[in-house]
C-alpha cells in the first residue's frame, strides 16, 4: 500500500497490469509484439470461464503485459476507422474506445534503438517528436492498432502541464481540479465494504440488468470460490 502526501495509508492504482486488446488473429498479434517490439510471450491459454475464448500475454515487465483476447465472434465485427479505431494518433473513435496506446522505454537512446528495431522489420515509423513531457515515435500495429513508444526523463509536473484554459473547456472547476490533482487518501477496510445496490445510472458492465443484479448479489466468498482458476495449463 502506498502513502498519501500526508503520510497516511493510501489505496490507489499504481500501474497497468495488462492491457487487453481484441483480435481475430492472435498469432499475428503475438508475432508483431514479439518480433517487432521484443515483448516476450509468457502466457497463451483458454480464457477462464469464457467458452471458445483464448488469452495471450506478452510481457513488458514482471508486472505489466499486453494481452490479446480472441473470441469466436470477434471475426464478425468489422473494424471501422473513426468508430472502433482512431486510425492515427490524431483520429477520432467512439467514446470509451482506445484511441492509441504508448509503450515506455527508459531513455532517448532506447527510443532510437526501438525505432531502428521497428524499421528493421519493415514497419514504417515516424518521430522522434518532442512533446515536452515525453519524446515519442508513432507507427501502426496489426488490425488497425495505433501505437506509440515514448520516454520521459522525469515525472510529469502538473503545475506546468495542466492548462487552465483546457481545464475550463472540459468543465473542470478550480475545486474539482484540486481534487483531481490530489485525490483523497483511502486506507481500505480489509475488504469489508458491502456491495452497493445496482444503479444503472453508474458505469456498469454490459450485462442485461437482471443478469447484472444476479451477479452482484453473489457473495464475495462464493464468487471467489466458484470463478477462480488458479492452476496453470501446464505443470512445471
Amino acid at each position: 500500500m502506498s502513502e498519501h502526501s500526508d503520510g497516511t495509508p493510501d489505496v490507489r492504482i499504481n500501474a497497468v497490469h495488462h492491457l487487453a486488446i481484441s483480435t481475430k488473429d492472435i498469432r499475428s498479434q503475438i508475432e508483431f509484439f514479439s518480433d517487432v517490439l521484443g515483448a516476450e510471450l509468457v502466457a497463451l491459454f483458454w480464457m477462464h470461464g469464457v467458452p471458445g475464448g483464448w488469452h495471450g500475454f506478452c510481457r513488458l515487465n514482471d508486472s505489466c503485459s499486453v494481452a490479446f483476447v480472441q473470441l469466436p465472434a470477434n471475426s464478425e465485427v468489422e473494424p471501422q476507422v473513426g468508430v472502433t479505431h482512431a486510425g492515427t494518433g490524431a483520429g477520432s473513435s467512439a467514446p470509451g474506445t482506445m484511441q492509441h496506446v504508448a509503450f515506455n522505454v527508459d531513455t532517448v537512446e532506447d527510443l532510437m534503438a526501438m525505432r531502428d528495431r521497428i524499421r528493421s522489420r519493415g514497419i514504417n515509423v515516424f518521430g522522434q517528436i518532442d512533446h515536452g513531457l515525453c519524446q515519442s515515435i508513432y507507427f501502426a500495429g496489426p488490425e488497425g492498432l495505433v501505437l506509440e513508444v515514448a520516454t520521459s526523463d522525469s515525472a510529469i509536473d502538473p503545475r506546468a502541464w495542466i492548462d487552465p484554459e483546457v481545464a475550463a473547456l472540459a468543465g473542470i472547476t478550480e475545486d474539482e481540479l484540486e481534487r483531481f490533482v490530489r485525490p483523497a487518501a483511502y486506507a481500505g477496510q480489509s475488504g469489508a465494504v458491502a456491495q452497493p445496490p445496482v444503479d444503472m445510472e453508474r458505469p456498469q458492465l454490459a450485462y442485461p440488468q437482471k443478469v447484472l443484479e444476479q451477479i452482484m448479489s453473489v457473495s464475495d466468498e462464493e464468487m471467489t470460490g466458484s470463478r477462480s482458476y488458479s492452476e496453470p495449463p501446464v505443470k512445471v
